[in-house]
């Protein structure tokens, strides 16, 4: 079953589940603010892919970062931070199985829902 992370407002993960809808793919939603972050492998991620690929860092989350909490980022501080500020997270990010992707590109979607 496929996963879909993320916060319904973001016009990225709306565009996400519009292309998965359209390509009658079944998937579960798992919004970060509705459903709460306890459900959400934050941890795995950042340690299977460090913290630079999952934390976006052209949010206006991370521009209201201070300088120190930029520069000192570490795996174990950015889990902390994004738990508990959901919008740090790259979005969406999509599970199947034991396969991750983050954002949204139509081209990595059909690959990654075959």
């Amino acid at each position: 079953m496929i996963t879909v992370y993320g916060i319904k407002n973001c016009d990225t993960v709306k565009k996400a589940r519009k292309w998965l809808e359209q390509n009658n793919v079944e998937y579960r939603f798992h919004d970060f603010r509705e459903d709460g972050m306890n459900a959400v492998p934050l941890t795995q991620w950042i340690e299977e892919f460090g913290w630079e690929q999952v934390l976006n860092r052209r949010s206006t989350s991370w521009r209201a970062l201070s300088d120190a909490q930029k520069t000192e980022m570490s795996n174990g501080s950015a889990a902390a931070l994004a738990s508990e500020t959901p919008t740090l997270i790259k979005r969406p990010v999509m599970t199947k199985g034991d396969s991750t992707l983050f954002g949204f590109k139509a081209d990595s979607y059909a690959s990654f829902v075959k």
